[in-house]
């Protein structure tokens, strides 16, 4: 076979190629998932490649009283051209597979990698003009606050969480993109140079970290006297006794007592932690991992909702403070509410 032929293998998997692509106009590319306390079930933006859809008037309605801006499909030329350009290269791996050309393979991937990074630019675009070009003389101002949505991963806006993810239309347009990098590693012989390791660790690392960097297990900073216990809806205003968990999704629920959050955890068996992060006693805005934690309970300790157990980074700290306050020294094993 001609060097500058396709292999038949490569021909087949440029037409699985095109075929996902057009699968993926009629389905959601994007979702933007709401959750708050007055919308229990939340809320959820499917972005198609030709429309908007899912709790779009609901949505319009809560953007009125910030001064965002109401959202039509109409008002925006991506959905008029995105299902052509989908096509497009769905007509260009097929025309591709046919003719057999290696370079015409090559040509596509940096084309389509190309449109993705520009898709990505262009969303980030309308993120960021959504929530910051706001109305003045809207019903509710925050000063300095803003409301654009994340790209990708989890953001807190007001008591609102918003959660952005690609949905079936995304994943099939990532699968589409990692078939295509397989043909070219596999047409042109890369997997050769990948074989020196260092090679292959750096540019893994490089094309791996920048993803994982979006999505965070760190503790997230507290505002006192604004955000809300997840639990009991208080405000935190105690530094010293506030915890937070980190969901798997990368959400961040914070509360205002140890014990708030171990009733949401037993109550809501859907939580899935991945941190559970509890606050220093000693040092203000300085969260410990839950398991690695020294505590006291009792004596003079007094938490907001009465689980009166305070977190200490090291033992001695603990055991210093448990003669202070005349209090009790206990594991995270003991904690049960």
């Amino acid at each position: 076979m001609s060097k500058n032929k396709l292999s038949t293998l490569s021909r087949v998997l440029l037409i699985l190629c095109a075929i996902i692509l057009v699968a993926s106009i009629f389905v959601p590319l994007w979702r933007i998932e709401l959750s708050a306390p007055q919308y229990p079930e939340g809320l959820i933006l499917l972005l198609y490649p030709n429309k908007i859809g899912g709790d779009v008037d609901a949505i319009n309605g809560l953007n009125h009283y910030i001064g965002m801006q109401t959202l039509h499909t109409e008002n925006f030329i991506e959905f008029t051209v995105l299902p052509y350009i989908l096509a497009g290269f769905a007509l260009l791996f097929l025309v591709t597979a046919i003719i057999k050309s290696r370079k015409m393979s090559l040509i596509s991937f940096i084309a389509f990698v190309i449109f993705g990074i520009v898709s990505l630019i262009d969303f980030y675009r309308w993120n960021y003009n959504y929530g910051h070009n706001l109305d003045p003389s809207a019903a509710i101002k925050v000063p300095g606050m803003s409301y654009s949505p994340p790209v990708l991963g989890y953001k807190q806006l007001l008591n609102f969480g918003a959660y952005s993810i690609p949905d079936i239309g995304g994943i099939l347009v990532l699968i589409v993109a990692l078939i295509l990098a397989f043909v070219i590693f596999k047409e042109y012989g890369i997997h050769r140079f990948l074989r020196k390791k260092r090679t292959a660790a750096v540019l893994i690392a490089f094309l791996v970290l920048p993803f994982l960097s979006c999505v965070s297990d760190s503790a997230q900073p507290v505002r006192l006297n604004q955000d809300e216990c997840e639990k009991c809806r208080m405000t935190i205003v105690d530094p010293k006794f506030d915890t937070q968990i980190i969901t798997a999704r990368g959400r961040c629920l914070k509360f205002d007592d140890l014990s708030c959050l171990i009733r949401h955890l037993k109550e809501k068996e859907s939580t899935k932690a991945k941190k559970i992060y509890v606050s220093d006693y000693l040092k203000e805005d300085h969260f410990i991992e839950a398991e690695k934690a020294f505590y006291i309970r009792g004596g003079e300790v007094k938490s907001p909702m009465n689980a009166n157990i305070a977190a200490f980074e090291s033992r001695e700290e603990a055991e210093e403070a448990a003669r202070q306050l005349n209090a009790e020294i206990i594991s995270w094993e003991d904690i049960d509410f």
